[in-house]
């Protein structure tokens, strides 16, 4: 299929690092957009050393990076930040998640570029937000995790634990990509760029809103619960008979009646008055799940999952990173590509929302400066220019 894509002909300068503005980009890029990076002369984006785990290249870059080109700029050179300003003239979008600060002291605060920009849609990503007293603080992923209180009802009763995944920076990541969408949306009609100003914490905190209410007005908070659910019940890994684990969970009364006569084969169990509302089996947890697991001490894993299909009780694997890479369901929906890279071919997951309109690009990741002299080239510099630049050290 080689349909039009939603964003092409669209042109982002990114000046990114880590996974919350290269995780946006990267997604614009996907639609069709062009996506310039500007990195570090010589080393380029810090997570590009996170590890080598793909054929020596970090997991975290080639996951934020494909799609995209590569272009170093040292832009405490007066030359190499003129190079940044020729190429904001023909751009769509600026986005930036620099150091609080960093990038309205080199000119490219809203404020400064939108009046020789009018069109140009400015997104700054940071840990708090350009205002308020924690605007000057650094964030980690880590951290904010900790500050909008997802540690706090993760892990066990014992041990806060943060999320596996970079929990805060991809939800600022989603919270940048759809408002530069949606700018873009805002400028069809108005003919006006705008600003967006995306916080990691309000990210992060949007995605807390139902601890957050379960505690309103000084109530108990979620307990630390591990892999159960902190306030359904039973919703969570449950141990069978051959040292295998099944992730079960109940919504409603109608499959709590069902997952008594079908899977716990005891109908008598559904009306117990310590079980009898999600409340109360909520309560009585400790309880409920000595039955459980003494029913499923007689069968085997693939028994238990059987007998939960049959009940139409949603069930799933513990899957490892093994089990997803090999996912049946995801083979089967054709959701792999290979993509190239620094490295040479590596597979790539397609991105969520199969469209029948177009195809998502699925293009190289970068290796540090690729496309550099290309760029520059097209901003009208010289050889000459260009190799100044480089024995300045500036690309």
């Amino acid at each position: 299929m080689n349909n039009p894509r939603p964003l092409d002909g669209i042109t982002v300068i990114s000046l990114e690092h880590a996974i919350a503005a290269p995780f946006a980009s990267r997604q614009l890029a996907d639609l069709g957009a062009r996506v310039i990076k500007v990195e570090r002369p010589g080393v380029g984006d810090f997570a590009r050393a996170y590890d080598t785990r793909v054929k020596g290249e970090a997991s975290h870059f080639v996951w934020t990076n494909r799609s995209k080109e590569s272009l170093t700029l040292d832009l405490k050179n007066p030359d190499a930040l003129a190079a940044l300003m020729d190429l904001l003239q023909g751009a769509d979008v600026l986005l930036q998640n620099l150091a609080p600060g960093a990038a309205a002291r080199m000119g490219l605060s809203w404020e400064a570029l939108h009046e020789k920009h009018p069109k140009l849609i400015v997104c700054d990503i940071s840990g708090y937000g350009e205002d308020g007293p924690y605007r000057d603080k650094k964030a980690y992923d880590l951290l904010i995790q900790s500050e909008a209180g997802f540690l706090s009802i993760t892990g066990t009763p014992d041990t806060p634990t943060k999320a596996g995944c970079s929990m805060a920076d991809i939800a600022a990541g989603m919270y940048a990509f759809t408002s530069i969408l949606s700018a873009l949306l805002l400028r069809a009609k108005t003919g006006e760029g705008s600003h967006i100003d995306v916080s990691m914490l309000e990210s992060l905190g949007e995605w807390m809103g139902y601890p957050m209410y379960y505690a309103y007005e000084g109530a108990t908070p979620p307990p630390r619960t591990g892999a159960a659910h902190a306030s359904i019940y039973p919703y969570g890994p449950f141990p069978a008979g051959d040292g295998g684990t099944v992730m079960l969970g109940l919504q409603n009364e109608r499959e709590w009646k069902v997952f008594c006569e079908v899977v716990l084969q005891d109908a008598a169990l559904a009306q117990d008055e310590r079980f009898d509302a999600n409340y109360k089996r909520n309560s009585n947890r400790d309880a409920l799940r000595a039955l459980i697991v003494e029913a499923f001490a007689r069968l085997s894993t693939a028994e238990v999952e059987a007998r939960l299909d049959q009940a139409q009780i949603a069930n799933a694997r513990m899957n490892d990173m093994a089990g997803l890479w090999a996912h049946p369901q995801l083979k089967a929906r054709e959701r792999w590509r290979q993509v190239e890279s620094p490295a040479g071919e590596i597979p790539a997951l397609l991105p969520p929302g199969r469209s029948n309109a177009f195809d998502y690009r699925m293009d190289a990741v970068p290796r540090v400066g690729e496309h550099s002299e290309a760029i520059l080239r097209e901003l009208g510099r010289s050889a000459e220019q260009i190799e100044a630049l480089r024995a300045a050290k500036a690309i």
